[in-house]
């Protein structure tokens, strides 16, 4: 399968992901608003996630993936899954001895990561209790990505894409199932979460067993960690342990500082994230995802020239479609905010809040999904190592930003800090790609870049010209779901027209081209 193929095929259905995510988080913010319970319930949430990049998408899937793929072309497919069990053993060992731990720990963890909350009576106490409910979705989630990473590496991209549409449609139904049940809504929606890891965990694993892969428990654990693949395995993980470990840092201080701003402020960095996070997620992990086993494969074999060319399109995929996505969040940040979350509980004032950080956040949106696109050529390569220096340089970056910016802009300088982080990251990545001979940018690419920056902005601002008409003429659109439906939807069809006309002009996209990819993939 084609990149090209491999990102629409995984961002087709990670969009779809993240639209459920929207409806999920219209619930949320209707049930609950940006009030005290939320922002328990927010961290409830952050806490299992915080841990998922070390052992999910972080240090042992970005470990074993490349390993995984190179011995499916090397030794086959049996000793390929041989390997895939234990590795997978010594994973829900581990993640699931850290889940008893923080069980047990658990007023402690929240006290650590909350210290805010002391503020507000009962609130500490609520956190605790829901932590406790969503924790061991971290071990579900493990294996989950587990699941996913094999996968992926046999090229079947939409199963594992498809399960986090079962975490929103779980979520959502909570509402009406789990929350009339339960002493309050979060409990409800916190429960929702750890039963969705189940189901989860379920759906990957009949798909496994549709492409013949069965990981039977292998509980010899001495066997295993004499095993020298094994071995190789945890040499390339520590330093992406230690990596993840700097970015959980960084994503608990944020969290430490934000609990300091007061009630609310928590959620309205959680909601304008979780805006940032479609694009994000749609083509910077749909991305990422791909690339890492084609990449792999094609280092394995010795293919340099393809390699190369591979990660040329994955950059310009990456642009073409995050820096149009930048722009319009920023353009439109208001009428989205107000659209998606401006219900039941959630006040004007929560939604001018989360506008402003929203507009923070997508400025460095651009960087995130490059870096997204950069950082396989390390995993591919089996070098853990140098992104585990980077995000060290990006943690000192984003907490000093932090502690300063914070003082003038509250929780928007938080993602402000998350922004000037993200320029720092990629910035580290280019250069370290150049100095080791293993990627740079071609002239032609970087005019493509140039060509996509320019075609973006014109966008922008025919939709920002477009916005100041319906300013004047309706000023109180905003107030009106309809309205602002209609409003959004005609700024979408007006910003598509433009690119289209720019990117034809320009010579950006070659249409036909798609065209005939999409033909064949139907034909």
């Amino acid at each position: 399968m084609s990149l090209f193929k491999s990102i629409a095929t995984f961002g087709g259905f990670t969009l779809i992901s993240r639209v459920t995510g929207f409806v999920r988080d219209m619930v949320l913010a209707y049930f609950m608003g940006a009030s005290a319970m939320a922002d328990a319930f927010v961290v409830a949430f952050k806490l299992p996630n915080l841990f998922r990049s070390l052992f999910a998408e972080g240090a042992f899937t970005s470990a074993f993936v490349p390993l995984f793929s190179q011995k499916l072309v090397g030794e086959g497919k049996k000793r390929a899954v041989f390997f895939a069990a234990q590795a997978m053993m010594i994973l829900t060992v581990i993640v699931g001895l850290l889940v008893i731990l923080f069980e047990l720990l658990m007023p402690y963890v929240v006290t650590v990561l909350a210290p805010g909350f002391h503020n507000d009576a009962g609130k500490i106490e609520l956190a605790v209790q829901l932590c406790r409910i969503t924790f061991p979705f971290l071990l579900l989630i493990s294996i989950v990505s587990f699941q996913g990473g094999i996968l992926n590496s046999f090229e079947k991209f939409a199963a594992p894409a498809v399960a986090p549409v079962i975490l929103n449609i779980t979520m959502i139904l909570s509402a009406f199932v789990l929350v009339p049940f339960m002493p309050t809504a979060a409990h409800g929606f916190a429960l929702g979460i750890t039963l969705a890891g189940v189901f989860e965990m379920l759906w990957l694993y009949f798909n496994l067993r549709h492409i013949g892969v069965a990981l039977h428990p292998y509980l010899h654990l001495a066997k295993i960690m004499r095993n020298p693949e094994i071995k190789t395995l945890f040499k390339r993980i520590a330093p992406g342990v230690v990596g993840a470990g700097i970015y959980q840092i960084n994503m608990a201080v944020d969290t430490i500082l934000v609990s300091l701003a007061g009630t609310g402020a928590i959620s309205w960095l959680y909601y304008a994230n979780r805006l940032q996070q479609l694009p994000l997620g749609v083509v910077g992990a749909a991305i990422s995802v791909a690339l890492l086993p084609i990449l792999s494969k094609y280092l394995k074999a010795g293919d340099i020239d393809n390699a190369r060319n591979t990660q040329d399109q994955a950059v310009e995929y990456g642009m073409l479609l995050s820096f149009p996505a930048a722009v319009l969040l920023i353009v439109l940040s208001a009428p989205i905010v107000m659209f998606l979350f401006r219900h039941g509980q959630f006040s004007i004032h929560d939604a001018i809040q989360t506008v402003y950080a929203v507009i923070a956040y997508s400025v460095g949106l651009p960087c995130y999904v490059m870096t997204k696109a950069l950082m396989p050529n390390f995993f591919a390569r089996g070098d853990t190592v140098t992104p585990v220096k980077y995000s060290f340089w990006v943690f000192v970056t984003n907490f000093v930003f932090n502690i300063i910016l914070m003082q003038w802009f509250g929780h928007v300088g938080i993602a402000m800090a998350t922004t000037i982080a993200a320029f720092v990251s990629l910035g580290q990545y280019l250069v370290g790609l150049k100095k080791r001979g293993y990627w740079q940018f071609k002239k032609a690419l970087l005019l493509k870049i140039a060509k996509i920056v320019v075609a973006s902005l014109i966008m922008g601002g025919g939709v920002h010209l477009f916005m100041q008409v319906v300013q004047f003429y309706f000023p109180q659109y905003l107030f009106s779901n309809l309205y602002t439906f209609c409003v959004l939807a005609t700024a979408g069809i007006i910003a598509l027209a433009i690119f289209m006309i720019m990117a034809k002009i320009l010579h950006i996209v070659d249409f036909r081209q798609i065209l005939n990819m999409v033909r064949r993939k139907h034909g």
